[in-house]
């Protein structure tokens, strides 16, 4: 049997775990800064910009957290009635984790999350999770099309454009019918996992709609935050730093992602901003090279706030 003092050690722990997660990945992380670019270069850059826009920046950022909840709060308007604050310490969490875990890792807490706090299954936490995703990956698509229609002028391409811009509709459309026919194809025993699959679609064209809407809402406002941000740091023209940000992001929700988006975010950055115009010239890649790192190191920041906001909501008494 545990003594009265070991058990306390352990519940202290257990309350208090995602604040010392949290606290383990800022020190991480900012050892490494100053091990690879250093802080004062980092610092100077910032004081470049400015206090007042930094700030600005971050505040619009976290702003798209409570977006993202509000998404999930009206999927799930059943389990989450009245616990909002609790489901945003979930997706908090479940956004810290997936940006330090490497390869999209990170992702299979939300459902785990979902279920322990609300009583979800995993298999429709899961569900809604890939859907939501779906939608993500979707939003930031038809943003890159738009570049791209917009570079070749042609009503062809911008046709094209159109029917993606489209498809999630003719998905939500046909959900039925593709269950049906999984529910003919796959075992008994596996019919209820599409059950609970179909569970964790929405249930009705407004919830579809509203969810759309929030997804391209919230893309929206965090693209144009981070191009914004990639201007202020001196990327020109404003096409490459729209295209910066979505190149960014997109690496983001793509599986090939490194712990902490380390390398492969502001990879994803110089790719997208080269794509759209990005000048090659030397003081211009170096430019470049220190905004991603920037853009990079703003977006860690916008996380660990909503997760320091978050912490103190929806704990359980242990």
């Amino acid at each position: 049997m545990k003594s009265p003092v070991v058990a306390s050690r352990q519940s202290w722990f257990a309350r208090n775990r995602m604040m010392l997660l949290t606290v383990a990945i800022v020190g991480a992380y900012a050892l490494f800064i100053q091990w690879f670019w250093g802080w004062s270069s980092i610092l100077e850059e910032w004081a470049h910009v400015g206090v007042l826009p930094i700030i600005a920046a971050l505040l619009l950022l976290t702003s798209t957290y409570f977006l993202r909840t509000w998404r999930i709060y009206d999927y799930f308007p059943r389990e989450t009635s009245g616990r909002f604050r609790a489901l945003f310490r979930v997706t908090q969490v479940h956004n810290l984790l997936n940006i330090m875990l490497p390869f999209r890792t990170g992702e299979t807490s939300f459902p785990v999350l979902m279920r322990t706090e609300f009583g979800i299954p995993i298999a429709r936490g899961t569900s809604a999770l890939f859907v939501m995703r779906l939608l993500d990956l979707h939003a930031l698509l038809a943003a890159a099309g738009i570049g791209f229609a917009a570079s070749q002028d042609r009503v062809l391409v911008w046709a094209v454009w159109a029917v993606f811009l489209l498809l999630p509709v003719a998905a939500f459309a046909a959900r039925k019918s593709l269950l049906r026919i999984a529910t003919g194809l796959l075992p008994a025993k596996a019919q209820e996992i599409v059950a609970e699959i179909e569970n964790g679609l929405p249930s009705n064209p407004p919830t579809f709609a509203r969810a759309w809407a929030m997804t391209v809402i919230n893309w929206l406002v965090k693209v144009l935050v981070l191009a914004w941000s990639l201007r202020l740091m001196g990327v020109f023209p404003i096409s490459a730093s729209f295209g910066g940000a979505l190149g960014g992001e997109l690496s983001s929700v793509l599986p090939v992602h490194a712990p902490g988006g380390v390398g492969t975010y502001p990879a994803g950055i110089t790719a997208g901003a080269f794509a759209f115009g990005a000048s090659n010239e030397a003081s211009a890649l170096a430019t470049l090279a220190q905004a991603s790192i920037n853009a990079h190191l703003l977006i860690i920041v916008s996380a660990l706030t909503g997760t320091a906001i978050s912490l103190p909501f929806g704990r359980r008494q242990l």
